[in-house]
């Protein structure tokens, strides 16, 4: 992807992922121009596009006002797409105490009206109507000017790769050749687009998992078996060049989670997490070096795309009893200044998380 958060963030955790990735399940990011896709592991796709940055066409010395629109499509026949669009909140001063309360834009295509939106300021998003969407959809399919306006402001949506992002949708889904294609309609019937998959459920044994002392001698031989080197972990050692703390929490099965700062970023940092056994020979399975935290029986990853903070990327794996699996994995768009933390969720990985004991909780034998 051709992004910030992919150049930073994104490569980092690719880089720490180990066995309990979910490289096997069905999943796709790509952009192009001012489009990106994500597809999960469900099949449902979410396509995301960003404002007109300034151009030859535009003669004002003003920046573009931020917007964002996100197309969401769950797998399967007949399954509608469902269209959102975000005004930015990402912004100066000036122009956030200029906004009225409520934003009350009509959306235009090619100069043509297709309603007014009523946008709160709470979080300034809002779904677009099925007819509203539809309009958008086929302006996308060719080159449109797409805006939303309230006489005062303009905010305009580009089309640039548009077509390609959406085409992937189609290929992903298996929707080419289909009346409800976007890109490439078709008479083959609906029934063969390829069907939704069920989100995995993963499901957390009972543990406690406060970090627990280790006599000094085991935290020094469970060191010399997780055979860190500055190869894996870049801040193994603090500025003293001593080894960094290592922490251990109790897991289930006779297993124990030991993890330690792994590196340092302009504005990010890793953990590494080791799935090591509670006595010698320790035998230390690497989850991941991404990692941010760890708290009932999941380890979390999060790192900023740059250090405005308006573009994340984030992972989370997850203890089953016997291993952790991958529960979550994605972004939040691309880093455009739309709104702190980023437009959007556009993950590729998903899984519900239940605890045993809870409805439909059974852990693993």
């Amino acid at each position: 992807m051709n992004r910030t958060i992919a150049a930073c963030a994104g490569l980092l955790l690719l880089a720490g992922a180990s066995h309990a990735s979910a490289a096997d399940l069905p999943k796709l990011q790509f952009s192009h121009g001012d489009w990106e896709i994500a597809c999960d592991n469900t099949r449902t796709c979410r396509a995301a596009g960003y404002y007109i940055g300034r151009s030859g066409e535009d003669d004002s010395e003003s920046e573009p006002l931020a917007v964002s629109v996100l197309l969401t499509r769950k797998a399967g026949p007949n399954a509608p797409v469902q269209g959102e669009v975000q005004f930015g909140t990402y912004m100066d001063d000036d122009t956030a105490k200029s906004l009225p309360k409520t934003l009350a834009p009509t959306m235009k295509i090619n100069g043509k009206a297709y309603g007014k939106l009523m946008v709160p300021e709470e979080d300034w998003t809002v779904g677009l109507s099925p007819a509203q969407t539809q309009a958008l959809l086929a302006a996308l399919t060719r080159v449109s000017k797409i805006e939303w306006t309230d006489g005062a402001r303009t905010w305009r949506l580009s089309d640039a790769g548009a077509a390609a992002v959406l085409l992937k949708m189609d290929e992903f889904q298996g929707r080419i050749g289909t009346p409800g294609a976007v890109m490439r309609k078709g008479a083959k019937p609906e029934s063969s687009v390829l069907p939704a998959l069920a989100e995995p459920v993963v499901v957390v044994p009972a543990l406690d998992d406060k970090a627990i002392n280790l006599p000094k001698e085991r935290i020094a031989a469970l060191r010399k078996a997780l055979q860190v080197d500055d190869e894996t972990c870049t801040e193994s050692t603090d500025s003293e060049g001593k080894p960094a703390d290592i922490s251990v929490s109790r897991l289930t099965g006779g297993k124990l989670l030991a993890s330690m700062l792994c590196w340092r970023g302009a504005y990010n940092e890793g953990y590494a997490y080791w799935v090591v056994n509670a006595n010698p020979p320790y035998a230390p399975q690497l989850v991941t070096t991404a990692g941010s935290e760890y708290e009932g029986g999941t380890i979390s990853g999060s790192h900023k795309g740059r250090g405005l903070g308006d573009c994340w990327a984030y992972e989370a794996w997850t203890w089953d009893g016997r291993r952790f699996v991958q529960t979550s994995e994605g972004d939040t768009g691309d880093c455009r200044m739309v709104a702190p933390g980023g437009a959007w969720s556009l993950p590729v990985v998903v899984a519900t998380v239940r605890k045993a004991g809870e409805a439909g909780g059974k852990a693993q034998p």
